[in-house]
């Protein structure tokens, strides 16, 4: 399995919404394959195909060693409640922050074999499954930040960019 460097803030393709997967064939089972060793690799819960900069709907995850699950052109139909939890991202690493985000969801999508899949989520699934199809619409966790919470997370980044980022870092 070839892993893919992972897309970080900056990158344009991470603000594109993603195309529609046509055809669940041999090359995109081979993608998912690749995206699942790049996430473990990473240590992240799940990995859109944006963030390894390929412009498909579909993203990776396994959560309680349940193994490797992919889902093709997924839709969120129905979304419910509200839960705050500390939120990260593979795409902009070593920032973490606190964001609400419905606690239940259903989600629709198919898997590698072309079969639709149908999931009831709720609290970490159902986070993981609305942060992942962000980044399918070209969205990253930032813009969900309040605004002194977004300049704050931006000076870090810029910080970091120019390698003077310090140990007080968000």
């Amino acid at each position: 399995m070839a892993s893919y460097r992972i897309r970080t803030f900056g990158d344009p393709v991470l603000k594109r919404r993603a195309e529609e997967v046509t055809e669940i064939n041999g090359r995109v089972a081979r993608l998912a394959e690749d995206m699942y060793a790049t996430m473990k690799e990473a240590r992240g819960l799940g990995l859109a195909a944006p963030q390894v900069g390929v412009g498909r709907r579909l993203f990776v995850y396994e959560l309680d060693d349940g193994g490797p699950r992919t889902i093709v052109n997924p839709v969120i139909d129905e979304a419910q409640g509200e839960w705050e939890f500390e939120e990260g991202c593979l795409s902009v690493p070593g920032l973490y922050f606190r964001i609400t985000r419905p606690k239940q969801v259903h989600i629709k999508g198919y898997d590698l074999d072309g079969r639709e899949v149908s999931i009831e989520a709720d609290e970490l699934e159902a986070r993981l499954f609305q942060h992942e199809l962000d980044h399918l619409d070209g969205r990253l966790l930032l813009e969900l930040l309040d605004d002194d919470q977004r300049k704050a997370a931006m000076r870090e980044l810029r910080r970091r960019a120019e390698g003077t980022a310090g140990p007080g870092a968000l």
